[in-house]
């Protein structure tokens, strides 16, 4: 079975859980900007429209991840967590009322997880 390239901390889910109640189902975004812009960000699905220069990592707590190419290229041997702290972020991301933000956290993966990795999937 492949290696995820991405995985989430119980309390991103219960973040989640919030936001999927008030909001419906939803969906996750990595761009390469700088700042926040360099932050997960959570919209509803399809709000924010992904192309040729987006890859799908897979999918945490029901919700699509993606990341922009760029990025990718930087964090592809890397695993990473969806987690969330205290505070606020200053993007468009739904997480911002309720008093938390999204974050990732990394590692590399060892050389076993490299072997197997879940594919990433460019977007259309």
């Amino acid at each position: 079975m492949p290696h995820k390239r991405i995985g989430i901390t119980e309390e991103a889910k219960n973040l989640i859980d919030q936001i999927r109640a008030d909001h419906g189902e939803l969906m996750f975004h990595q761009s390469g900007g700088c700042c926040d812009g360099s932050t997960p960000m959570c919209f509803p699905k399809g709000d924010f429209k992904t192309g040729p220069s987006d890859v799908r990592l897979g999918e945490v707590h029901g919700c699509e991840f993606f990341m922009s190419a760029s990025q990718f290229e930087y964090w592809k041997h890397t695993h990473l967590t969806l987690d969330c702290t205290e505070g606020r972020g200053s993007s468009f991301s739904l997480d911002i009322p309720y008093g938390k933000r999204f974050v990732i956290k990394s590692r590399l993966f060892s050389e076993e997880e490299s072997a197997d990795l879940e594919e990433a999937v460019r977007g259309e």
